[in-house]
């Protein structure tokens, strides 16, 4: 059964939680898309949505550039949450009064439901919720009425009488509101009669569908870097067409240690898909030679993969499509189309093909989040270590070395690195890091060995925590890791004296260096 048949649509005013509200409604199985705010009338109704949520968001309604959606929206005959921003602007629009409060509140609160209403089904009177405004609702539209209430919002939660429009002055989607992801599944499956089609195995049943409908007998080549993202595309698309599919793994020179043997390994021997091995390593090295700027690398190294890809495809013959793995974050990190946030930083799989290469564009995973990701992957059979791998950036250990990229750097990067992937990944403690890696850094300093002098390379440890990459806390790993992983790197990497640790979050940093 398609589970875009009940689509939840989102529109984003901004919020920093955007994105965990989609993915706390994924969890509870039901599919969702993030829009912006002031999307048209005629595509909300061509989408059809069971429900719509307002985000929250960082400006008040009292600002000259508030954002403001179509309030025909409301007019949908179509169940309504507004969250915090998206309460008062429901206010606001029904002819409701918003005051700015006298006390800000932020961080938990006491709510007091006082009403009887689906929404708050099985939720007790009281129960602590997250809050985080400096607006508050002071009168309620006529028409509405009070559900429930905190110390500092007389109103923080109401509905309209006449429709399914509900606004609510916490945030559910925030794991510290201790019954919101029951609050969502009411207003999902009692308000909005959601009946929850979004499933892994619907998600792989859905995509061989529509990806037989479109390729058909076509040839479709598969850009395979042995990540998760790319591996998963490529296990879904074998499902789909089988021999059709010409898995081209290509070695850039900047991969991981043992990486290369590994992923074929997984696929040839554990999955039975062959896979094309192109080697060009000396390539990637001359074309970046002398090279500093990081934008550039990824220019160089994204024209020659396309370069590789296209050489596989013209020796093959007859391919019309190129499958690759973006995935939601993805596209909503590169382009702003998804809601009013700033673009952050271009990704090499986000934007399209150049026109020259002539071949289609298939990104089945594109509809996903990471953890999602994963759960498919099991599903299809990938083995654990490539369905637990952490994010590897496409450039690979390129922008892992800031400044030039060198056969003697990238060895020297490769070992220490090796190091840390495995001291972190053979403790079960450390599964919920997102990322956890080695930085090369262009300094040299001066250390003792042996009682002598030694002038060596630095390296930096990175190692965050982040549920899908857009934003991360740096781990707090414990003293005893950072010294093993210090101590190991020091003592067995040819070319290194001295080990720091990188505690920078994102935002203001990003994970990677470069």
């Amino acid at each position: 059964m398609d589970y875009h048949r009940e689509n939840i649509l989102i529109l984003d005013f901004g919020s920093q939680y955007t994105q965990l509200i989609a993915r706390k409604i994924r969890e509870l199985g039901v599919y969702c898309e993030i829009h912006p705010y002031n999307l048209s009338i005629e595509r909300i109704s061509s989408l059809n949505p069971i429900g719509i949520v307002l985000s929250g968001g960082p400006k008040s309604v009292f600002d000259e550039d508030a954002p403001f959606c179509d309030k025909r929206v409301l007019e949908l005959n179509v169940p309504v949450l507004g969250i915090c921003y998206g309460l008062q602007l429901l206010t606001v629009l029904f002819g409701g009064e918003v005051e700015k409060a006298k006390k800000a509140e932020y961080g938990k609160a006491k709510l007091k439901v006082e009403r009887d209403d689906p929404l708050f089904e099985g939720i007790e009177r009281e129960t602590v919720v997250w809050m985080s405004h400096k607006d508050r609702v002071v009168k309620i539209p006529e028409g509405f009425v009070s559900l429930a209430r905190t110390a500092n919002s007389p109103y923080a939660a109401i509905r309209s009488e006449k429709s399914p429009i509900y606004g609510v002055q916490f945030h559910p989607e925030v794991h510290h509101t201790e019954r919101g992801k029951e609050i969502l599944r009411n207003f999902l499956f009692r308000v909005c009669n959601a009946h929850g089609l979004f499933t892994p195995l619907s998600f792989v049943e859905e995509s061989i569908r529509r990806i037989r409908e479109e390729v058909k007998d076509g040839r479709v080549i598969c850009a395979l870097s042995g990540g998760v993202d790319s591996s998963c595309v490529a296990a879904l698309m074998h499902e789909a067409i089988g021999s059709n599919l010409y898995c081209v793994f290509v070695n850039n020179g900047l991969l991981r240690k043992n990486e290369a043997e590994e992923v074929l390994y997984a696929f040839e021997v554990k999955l039975g898909i062959k896979v094309n091995y192109v080697n060009k390593e000396d390539e990637f090295l001359r074309r970046l030679k002398g090279v500093r700027d990081p934008e550039r690398k990824r220019k160089i190294i994204g024209r020659i993969f396309i370069r590789a890809f296209e050489e596989e495809a013209k020796k093959i013959g007859g391919i019309k499509y190129l499958a690759q793995g973006t995935l939601y974050p993805d596209v909503i990190e590169s382009t702003s189309c998804k809601g009013p946030s700033s673009v952050i930083k271009s990704h090499h799989n986000v934007g399209g093909l150049p026109k020259r290469m002539k071949l289609k564009l298939i990104e089945p995973l594109k509809e996903l989040f990471k953890d999602e990701v994963r759960q498919v992957g099991k599903l299809l059979g990938l083995p654990d270590f490539i369905v637990n791998r952490q994010p590897f950036p496409g450039p690979g250990l390129a922008v892992r070395i800031v400044g030039e990229v060198t056969k003697e750097r990238l060895e020297i990067l490769r070992e220490a690195d090796a190091i840390v992937r495995e001291e972190i990944e053979k403790k079960p403690d450390f599964s919920d890091i997102w990322q956890s890696f080695a930085v090369l850094i262009p300094v040299k300093t001066v250390g003792v060995m042996g009682d002598e002098r030694t002038y060596a390379h630095v390296i930096a440890l990175r190692a965050v925590k982040s549920v899908d990459g857009m934003t991360a806390d740096w781990a707090r790993l414990p003293y005893e890791t950072l010294d093993l992983i210090a101590r190991r790197i020091i003592n067995e990497v040819n070319g290194v004296n001295r080990v720091v640790y990188d505690i920078t979050s994102k935002p203001p940093g990003t994970i990677e260096w470069e």
